[in-house]
């Protein structure tokens, strides 16, 4: 007889008891491990969108993104990298080069004639006539050093008994001595275009000069020649306001270590730059953007779509990074692609249309590129459906602006006369700003900020008409400062 068959009825009961204890625990057991594993799975899932996320920034450079070229890291290419458009390296045939030649008028003559023969060593005469000579030339600047003019006001009396003392020349101080204008454009140029800090432009001018100006000194001709250039910077305020087409961007800088927004307006011709908020009050601050009635250029940044009474101009070069970082998140997805290979086809019929003189580009030249676009577009939002929540992927944001924004995107292609596809001029004038961050540091105050961004749009104005940056200063201490020409209206 078994023991199973040998045991009463109590012990099989209490058996049955643990038994069914024992099961009750490790059910509780596995739905504790389930639900464990549930949390795990959820926190592999976030990881992995996390580090997707990190790649994605990570894998982002000046070509696939807004960041600039200066951010991009370079690592050494496993292949020797070919350029994109298949020329080799170097000046490009017919190019013109910038070598030394010979002038025809040099300053200076210098005649070297031998003393003695070559052949017998006997003295030659100084007078014997010369069959010929070999050109040489050198090109160099004499030693720089300050020199100091004294002015004498003389008091001469007349006939009548009145004395009378003669005035004070124009550029010269009321004081008893003072340094002059090109010593003071010396300064500024130092500071605003070449990005010297200041004490190290107070020892480039003593060492170049040998006159030992103060940092004080200095800095105080920075705000002398942003006093200067008011007039001028207020004209092109008023000329950017007028024009058809007008360029905004914003970067940050800093101002006494915080961080500060810079805002640029600009065209090929003219340059203005200021500080306010990142906010559509601050740009309106600055005086330009509310007034402006033609097409604003600029990038997807919110704050300009409040700016209703003009026509925008998406920028194209920013559309076309996005797409390209598009391509490379979802592999194998053709979009990006289209889209980006019809809005480069699209500018370069814009380009030959400018080039013709055409008011429009014909229909036969932009039809095919204009269905891919918008095919490109309705693809792409059907292989990314907009998910529950406000927040949606990078990839579904960029199509839906492509799609609802079509007109500002393409309008370049409506005039091709005046249009422009990128906004690359707003881009190259706020360049200067974090190059001067970058050398020189952050500004210590607002005061200084702000007369070294008037004296910036001064001088990249004043460039822009072919005017050099030392003598645009010049003339401004000279009581000639320079004025951007009215026939730009």
């Amino acid at each position: 007889m078994s023991a199973l068959e040998s045991a009463s009825r109590e012990e099989l009961l209490t058996l049955i008891a643990v038994l069914q204890e024992q099961n009750t625990q490790a059910k509780a057991q596995v739905a504790a491990l389930e639900e464990q594993n549930a949390a795990l799975a959820a926190e592999v899932d976030r990881l992995n969108g996390r580090v997707a996320e990190l790649e994605r920034r990570a894998s982002r450079n000046s070509g696939n993104s807004s960041l600039p070229p200066s951010s991009d890291r370079f690592e050494r290419p496993t292949k020797p990298a070919k350029p994109a458009s298949g020329r080799k390296r170097g000046r490009q045939p017919g190019a013109p080069g910038s070598s030394l030649r010979l002038v025809e008028n040099p300053d200076e003559i210098v005649d070297h004639r031998p003393k003695a023969c070559g052949g017998c060593a006997r003295r030659l005469a100084t007078k014997a006539p010369s069959l010929g000579f070999v050109r040489r030339q050198v090109v160099d600047i004499p030693p720089t050093s300050a020199t100091v003019t004294e002015h004498r006001l003389h008091t001469v009396r007349c006939r009548c008994g009145v004395t009378t003392t003669a005035a004070l020349p124009e550029n010269v101080a009321d004081a008893a001595a003072c340094y002059g204008p090109n010593l003071r454009a010396l300064a500024v140029y130092l500071l605003v275009f070449q990005h010297v800090p200041v004490e190290r432009t107070a020892l480039l001018i003593k060492d170049l000069t040998g006159a030992e100006v103060s940092t004080g000194w200095v800095v105080s001709m920075l705000a002398k020649a942003a006093e200067l250039a008011e007039d001028s910077v207020n004209l092109i305020k008023a000329l950017l306001i007028l024009g058809h087409l007008l360029h905004a961007d914003e970067t940050t800088t800093k101002v006494g270590g915080v961080r500060r927004w810079l805002h640029v307006a600009a065209t090929e011709k003219l340059t203005f730059l200021g500080l306010a908020s990142r906010s559509k009050a601050g740009a309106d601050s600055l005086g330009v953007l509310p007034a402006f009635r033609g097409t604003l250029v600029h990038d997807s940044l919110s704050l300009y779509n409040g700016y209703t009474d003009a026509r925008h101009q998406l920028c194209g070069a920013h559309l076309i990074r996005e797409l390209t970082a598009a391509e490379q998140d979802h592999l194998g997805q053709g979009w990006p692609a289209q889209i980006r290979w019809a809005l480069s086809e699209l500018n370069k019929q814009a380009i030959t249309a400018r080039q013709m003189g055409w008011a429009t580009i014909p229909p036969e030249r932009s039809t095919l590129y204009l269905k891919a676009f918008h095919q490109g577009v309705a693809v792409g939002l059907s292989l990314h459906p907009r998910v529950p929540g406000r927040k949606q992927s990078p990839a579904r944001n960029l199509l839906e602006r492509l799609r609802d924004r079509s007109a500002d995107v393409l309008r370049f292609c409506d005039d091709p006369l005046h249009g422009v596809f990128t906004n690359n001029c707003a881009e190259r004038a706020v360049r200067p700003a974090k190059t001067q961050l970058k050398i020189s540091g952050t500004h210590q105050s607002e005061a200084g900020a702000a007369h070294w961004l008037k004296v910036r749009s001064y001088l990249d104005s004043a460039r822009k008409h072919g005017l050099g940056a030392f003598e645009a200063i010049r003339r401004a201490f000279i009581g000639e400062v320079w004025m951007p020409p009215i026939a730009l209206t």
